[in-house]
C-alpha cells in the first residue's frame, strides 16, 4: 500500500451533509476532490517512528509477519473476504446510456488502485490489500483522487492506519492523520475510512488480533521451552560405561595406564564404526545405557496437547474456527459446514462496509463521467460446492411460487415481480 505522510498546507474541505452524486452537482464535486498532483502538495511521504498510541497497530504487523498461525488467520480473512464482485444498477433499462455506464465503471475497477507496486492494479488486488490492513490494523482509509481534466477518478490512495488519531473537540469525535510537522484534519469529502466494530469507545475499530498477543506470546514461550528441551535430552543416545580391568602381578604404573587406554581406544573405535544394521560385542567389563526420557510418547502427547491448546486460543482470539486452519480434530462434514456458514456471516457483514464505499467510489465516477445514476456492488460468496445445494432450493422456491399462483393467493403481476428476482 501507498502511505503517505507529511503536508505543507491544508485546504479547509469540509464534508457536505450528503454527497449527491448526480450530473447536477457535478461543478461542487470537482470543487471538493483533488488530483495526484494536487493532494502531493498537501501530503509528502516520510516515515514516523511508533509512538503512544501506535504501538498496536506495529504490535499487530509484527504478529501477523512471524507467527505462522496469526499469518494464517489475517490471509484466511481477507482471502474470503476477497471475493469477486461486480458494479450494477438495481433499476436495469438496457439502454445505450446504461451500457456505457457499466462500461465506465468496469474501466474503474481496472485501474482504481495502483499500491505500494506503482504498477496499475485491478479491484482484485486492491480488495485483497483492503480486507488485509482492515482485519490486521483494524481500519482501512484513504483519499481518492480525480484526473487532472476532471473526467473521472483516478486512483485511490491509502493513509497508514497507525497515523491515523482521533481527538475530541466539543464532545465530538474528529479524525485527523498525525503527520512530521503537525496534523491534517481528515474532515474532507475526499477521505474515506472503514472502520472494522468500531463504536463510540473505540471510532477507529478494532483488530481481530486484539485478544491475541498474550496468548501468543505463551505459545512462543511454549515453543521456546520444547526446543530448549529437546535441545537437552537431544535424540536417543547411547552411553558406553568401560570399567577398567584389574591390574596384574608387578604390572608397572605406566604399562597398565597403557593398557587401560588401549581398551578404551579400541571401544570407541568399536562403536563409532558399528553400522545401524549392526551390534556391539564388548567383554563383560563394558555396559551400554540408553540415555533420554524414560516415557518419550508421553512427553511428547503432552506438549502435543498443551501447543494444541494455545493455537485453539489463538484462531479463536481471530474470530476463526480451527478447522479453518487444518487444525480438523475429528469434525464431520456436516458440524464443519454449519461452522463455515457462520463464518461466511462474519465474511458478509465486513463485505458489506467495503460494498458501501465502492459504491461511493463508482458513485463519483459516474458523477464525473456526467451519468445521472447510482450504482450498486455485490460480492459473488458463491462456491462450486455449493451449486447442487444452491439449485434445490431455487427449485423449491420456483414450485411455492407456481403453487402460490395456482392457489390464487397472489397475482400474475405479483408473481412475475417474484420470479424476476429469483432470476
Amino acid at each position: 500500500m501507498a502511505f503517505l505522510f507529511g503536508r505543507k498546507s491544508v485546504p479547509t474541505l469540509p464534508i457536505p451533509d450528503s454527497l449527491k452524486v448526480a450530473t447536477s452537482v457535478k461543478p461542487e464535486t470537482e470543487k471538493s476532490l483533488l488530483t495526484v498532483t494536487q493532494l502531493s502538495r498537501v501530503l509528502r511521504c516520510g516515515s514516523r517512528d511508533i509512538s503512544s498510541g501506535r504501538h498496536r497497530v506495529g504490535l499487530y504487523r509484527f504478529l501477523a509477519d512471524n507467527l505462522p498461525v496469526v499469518s494464517a488467520c489475517v490471509s484466511t480473512w481477507a482471502r474470503l473476504s476477497s471475493a469477486p464482485g461486480d458494479f450494477y444498477f438495481e433499476e436495469t433499462t438496457g439502454t445505450r446510456d446504461e451500457k456505457r455506464a457499466l462500461k465506465c465503471l468496469a474501466d474503474l475497477s481496472k485501474r482504481l488502485y495502483h499500491g505500494s507496486r506503482g504498477n496499475p492494479g485491478s479491484l482484485v488486488t486492491f480488495l485483497t490489500d483492503l480486507f488485509t490492513g482492515l482485519f490486521r490494523d483494524g481500519v482501512y482509509g484513504g483519499f481518492v483522487v480525480v484526473k487532472k481534466d476532471g473526467s473521472g477518478v483516478d486512483d485511490f490512495i491509502s493513509v497508514d492506519a497507525a497515523d491515523l488519531s482521533v481527538t475530541t473537540e466539543n464532545n465530538r469525535h474528529r479524525l485527523s492523520l498525525e503527520l512530521d510537522d503537525g496534523r491534517l484534519d481528515l474532515n474532507r469529502s475526499d477521505f474515506y475510512y472503514i472502520p472494522m466494530n468500531g463504536d463510540t469507545c473505540r471510532p477507529l475499530g478494532k483488530s481481530i488480533l486484539q485478544a491475541v498477543p498474550f496468548v501468543a506470546y505463551i505459545e512462543q514461550q511454549l515453543v521456546d521451552d520444547m526446543r530448549r528441551s529437546s535441545h537437552n535430552s537431544g535424540y536417543h543416545r547411547l552411553h558406553v560405561k568401560v570399567t577398567p580391568p584389574e591390574r596384574m602381578a608387578g604390572e608397572a604404573d605406566e604399562a597398565y595406564v597403557d593398557r587401560i587406554n588401549g581398551y578404551f581406544d579400541s571401544t570407541v573405535s568399536m562403536i563409532k564404526s558399528c553400522q545401524v544394521d549392526e551390534n556391539p560385542v564388548t567383554w563383560d567389563n563394558v555396559s551400554i545405557e540408553y540415555v533420554g526420557p524414560d516415557n518419550v510418547r508421553a512427553v511428547t502427547n503432552s506438549w502435543f496437547v498443551n501447543h494444541r491448546g494455545m493455537i485453539e486460543e489463538i484462531c479463536a482470539g481471530t474470530n476463526l474456527a480451527p478447522f479453518l486452519l487444518g487444525y480438523s480434530y475429528g469434525a464431520t462434514t456436516t458440524w464443519s459446514s454449519f461452522k463455515f456458514d457462520l463464518v461466511m456471516r462474519q465474511v458478509k457483514s465486513v463485505q458489506s462496509q467495503v460494498a458501501a464505499f465502492l459504491e461511493w467510489i463508482g458513485n463519483i465516477e459516474l458523477a464525473l463521467a456526467g451519468f445521472d445514476r447510482r450504482c450498486r456492488f455485490k460480492f459473488d460468496n458463491n462456491f462450486a460446492y455449493q451449486a447442487d445445494e444452491r439449485a434445490r432450493v431455487e427449485s423449491t422456491r420456483v414450485d411455492s411460487l407456481l403453487k402460490l399462483y395456482q392457489a390464487g393467493l397472489i397475482d400474475r403481476s405479483s408473481a412475475r415481480e417474484v420470479a424476476r428476482k429469483l432470476i
